[in-house]
């Protein structure tokens, strides 16, 4: 099976650490990274994520036509994913959407642990529409740009794990999600400091994917 993880930001390092990190998580499936060239650097916000979405469903439309079994939109705010969803038969999933889920099923009650400030009302937005508002502590934003997780790594895993141990503390949850595509190069270092599970979005995704691939073969 093929199953294509579309990256809406153009930073192709992101993709290939997603790509990596969906490998390790479902090795018996077959990915392929593939990078909006024409999107923002970033997706910090709803302005970036409304510029990121026309070159985001022309690769959609891409995949489609490829064959590809299943589709994965590689950023938290589920960036186009309505629109993506409408024009697939094959699953497509967000790895937001994918994470709430995972954590409603094992009805825990989660915080989410994102970048900036900016991204937080799309956050909850999204949790509002999947109906999953009742699972939710809190969105927390961890003042770490995108960027940022790539250029100085470990002083974004220092506050990124400090937030996720505020919401620990004080959320009364049962799961932090980590709420950025980004922080796959974070969540090893951020689930040590952590007494509760850390949920990483993309191994996430790729497992449920797995999972609807194989339900759709039978």
């Amino acid at each position: 099976m093929t199953v294509v993880i579309i990256n809406p930001n153009s930073t192709a390092s992101m993709t290939e650490a997603m790509l990596s990190q969906a490998r390790a998580a479902a090795p018996t499936v077959h990915f392929e990274g593939w990078t909006s060239h024409a999107g923002p650097p970033a997706i910090q916000g709803p302005e970036d994520g409304a510029t990121a979405i026309p070159p985001l469903l022309d690769l959609v439309s891409a995949a489609i036509r490829s064959g590809a079994q299943g589709i994965i939109i590689g950023c938290f705010d589920d960036t186009g994913l309505p629109e993506a969803q409408r024009m697939a038969s094959c699953p497509v999933l967000g790895i937001g959407q994918a994470s709430y889920h995972y954590a409603a099923l094992r009805d825990w009650r989660f915080s989410v642990v994102t970048t900036l400030t900016v991204s937080v009302p799309v956050i909850e937005d999204n949790i509002r529409t999947q109906n999953l508002a009742p699972y939710l502590g809190r969105v927390r934003a961890s003042d770490v740009p995108v960027l940022a997780l790539e250029t100085d790594t470990d002083g974004a895993s220092r506050l990124i794990a400090e937030e996720s141990k505020r919401a620990a503390a004080e959320d009364g949850i049962d799961a932090v999600i980590l709420g950025c595509a980004g922080m796959v190069q974070v969540i090893d270092d951020v689930g040590a400091a952590l007494s509760i599970p850390a949920i990483d979005p993309v191994a996430c995704t790729v497992r449920c994917m797995s999972w609807l691939i194989a339900q759709d073969g039978h």
